[in-house]
């Protein structure tokens, strides 16, 4: 028999599933998310509410803890639900201890983590992708260019960061001269790299341009 507010008598667009595959993950709430993982309701309640009701006994914090006697022990969860949701948070636990967990606040953290690009004989034009901390979801490089040049358009960097739910970026790229002074062109794409980002609300911390021996920021020297 179905509860009160079946999930079935929701818009279809409003069930946890549905919404995960039209909006992505990131859209659900906790409840929602929970919900997805345990697939079904129990007797009485719908799945939200059985997420809803395990949120509130275990609290978010410490569900993530909670081992599988205890879960078991929780009203409406059988042994298949409890293990699910005990493999979902250890997969969980695992991705995050394997993370990168550098932050990026000054231009030597950039000159230090591109050691692989700035001794290369081409130009390559790099983008940090980073959280509301500061923090690296992800580097990329976005183009090749040669030994003086390298041509990059603003989609090519802000397309993968809006993918990436990036809430700001660092750019940077090697000068295989050594040469540290920044070309006409690395002050116009500066510019529109900044202008690009503002529209889109992708702050553009920094242009970091680096060498075998050194780095130059565009931030530090007042040109961004």
């Amino acid at each position: 028999m179905k509860g009160a507010g079946a999930i079935q008598d929701m818009p279809r667009v409003e069930r946890p599933r549905e919404k995960i595959m039209r909006y992505g993950p990131e859209k659900l709430s906790d409840e929602e998310l929970l919900a997805v993982l345990l697939r079904t309701g129990s007797r009485g309640r719908n799945v939200l509410e059985l997420a809803g009701d395990l949120l509130r006994r275990f609290g978010r914090a410490d569900i993530a803890k909670a081992g599988y006697a205890e879960l078991r022990a929780a009203p409406g969860l059988g042994p298949a639900r409890a293990c699910g949701v005990l493999a979902a948070f250890e997969l969980g636990r695992r991705y995050l201890a394997g993370k990168k967990a550098g932050i990026y606040l000054k231009p030597r953290d950039i000159w230090e983590e591109l050691r692989d690009v700035r001794e290369q004989k081409k130009e390559h034009f790099v983008v940090f992708f980073l959280d509301t901390r500061n923090q690296e979801i992800r580097r990329e490089i976005v183009s090749i260019g040669t030994l003086n040049y390298n041509l990059v358009h603003p989609r090519e960097v802000f397309e993968p960061a809006v993918k990436n739910l990036a809430a700001s970026v660092i750019v940077a790229h090697n000068h295989p001269s050594g040469c540290l002074e920044p070309s006409d062109e690395d002050l116009s794409l500066t510019k529109r790299l900044a202008q690009a980002g503002r529209l889109l609300g992708i702050e553009l911390l920094d242009h970091v341009i680096v060498s075998r021996e050194g780095f130059m920021s565009f931030k530090q020297k007042g040109l961004l």
